[in-house]
């Protein structure tokens, strides 16, 4: 039972009782005898009892758990803008003052219909002004609103691609408010000068856009980039995270433009690489990436972002991060599942591959989490194409992946 249900109850039981002692001393008397006052004060009593006992029948979940629904490493911001949208984890444990105040004002709708004013090509943009509302505030008052609002929060965070920060006033302390600028590329000479709050998960390459956009020499933006609104939602949650070893033993269909190829995973070899392959899959990240080389015998392999249309971000990059070497005794053989890497052992992210024939000198270099089990067929269509060196001169694509249920 929580807080709120143990003392809603007190406040029900003692009216309660308060009322039946009322009743039972002071019966509500007949309005004819003169008697209104004490009648009108039961009337009130009974009301009052009635509301509270309605309050704690009907409370909204929510209120069950005080606060539950605030806990600001569980929240992001959702930040649209006419050029896209933009989405910010927070670090309460850093700057736990930015992070609410931040949280409060975009509850509060104050950021909706501001805009992002200044700009340095791939360097940083900087947004929240409230005077940017107002579409008549003359040029040099644009961000000079929304400031000695707060106190420095320095912390070791470091202003790297995607971090966001507190705008201040230079040489004054305790100047930050409203205003806020993300980084568009690491800004080592801002460490400790300015207080990080958070770091874009998802639209980084709106924020590259909008760092572009034309500017005058004081490098204030030509006409502001309109920040539509500001929403507070829940932390998005990355597929398979906490997912069992046996819950892992999944199929995957590859439906691709030679045919379908159902892989099985093997978790038991490489649980944390078959997790993040499934995340892959679950979210779409693979839909629309080629498979780029094509060795005859001995290899096919995709799952780069890069050869998606125009090399398109996905949401799900937020997720993407090298994976530690899980090198078994998995023999590389026909039909196997393995993931590709670099120079390092732990350099592998996205990108994988599926063995045409017996590759002795990969076993134990490189992590096997799966096999083949339908579409043999679609393999040998991969080796009859006709290639440019490795890359096949048409483009092979994974056109969908989805786990078999």
């Amino acid at each position: 039972m929580s807080f709120y249900d143990c003392e809603f109850r007190k406040v029900r039981f003692e009216f309660e009782r308060f009322g039946k002692e009322i009743l039972v001393k002071e019966p509500i008397q007949d309005v004819n005898g003169g008697r209104r006052r004490n009648s009108f004060r039961n009337l009130m009593i009974l009301a009052l009892i009635a509301t509270v006992r309605y309050a704690v029948l009907n409370k909204p979940a929510s209120a069950q758990q005080p606060g539950a629904e605030d806990n600001p490493a569980r929240l992001e911001a959702a930040i649209t803008t006419d050029l896209g949208a933009i989405r910010i984890e927070f670090f309460p444990d850093k700057a736990p003052k930015h992070v609410q105040q931040f949280i409060k004002l975009a509850r509060q709708g104050f950021y909706d219909g501001s805009s992002f004013h200044r700009v340095m090509p791939q360097a940083i943009i900087q947004g929240g002004d409230p005077l940017l509302k107002d579409q008549s505030t003359p040029r040099e008052r644009w961000g000079t609103g929304g400031l000695n609002q707060i106190a420095d929060e320095p912390s070791d965070l470091k202003h790297l691609r995607g971090t966001v920060s507190a705008v201040a006033i230079p040489g004054k302390s305790n100047s930050g408010g409203a205003q806020f600028f993300i980084c568009v590329s690491p800004q080592p000479q801002l460490d400790g000068q300015f207080s990080a709050f958070g770091r874009v998960t998802e639209g980084i390459e709106v924020v590259e856009k909008i760092s572009t956009a034309p500017t005058d020499d004081q490098q204030l933006t030509l006409k502001p980039i309109p920040i539509v609104s500001v929403k507070i939602e829940p932390k998005r949650v990355e597929p398979f995270k906490d997912t069992t070893v046996q819950e892992m033993k999944k199929d995957v269909l590859l439906h691709t433009s030679l045919g379908d190829i159902t892989v099985r995973m093997d978790p038991e070899a490489a649980p944390e690489t078959v997790r993040n392959f499934l995340m892959l899959v679950k979210t779409g990240w693979y839909d629309r990436t080629a498979f780029h080389r094509v060795i005859a015998g001995f290899v096919i392999q995709g799952g780069l972002g890069s050869t998606r249309a125009g090399g398109a971000p996905h949401p799900a990059d937020r997720w993407v991060h090298n994976l530690k070497p899980e090198f078994s005794s998995r023999l590389h053989v026909r039909g196997v599942l393995s993931m590709a890497r670099g120079a390092t052992p732990d350099s592998a992210t996205t990108s994988f591959f599926i063995v045409l024939g017996p590759a002795p000198h990969l076993d134990g270099k490189y992590a096997v989490f799966g096999k083949v089990v339908a579409g043999n067929d679609v393999l040998a269509k991969f080796e009859g194409v006709s290639l440019a060196g490795e890359e096949p001169l048409e483009r092979i694509e994974v056109i969908q992946a989805t786990i078999k249920e």
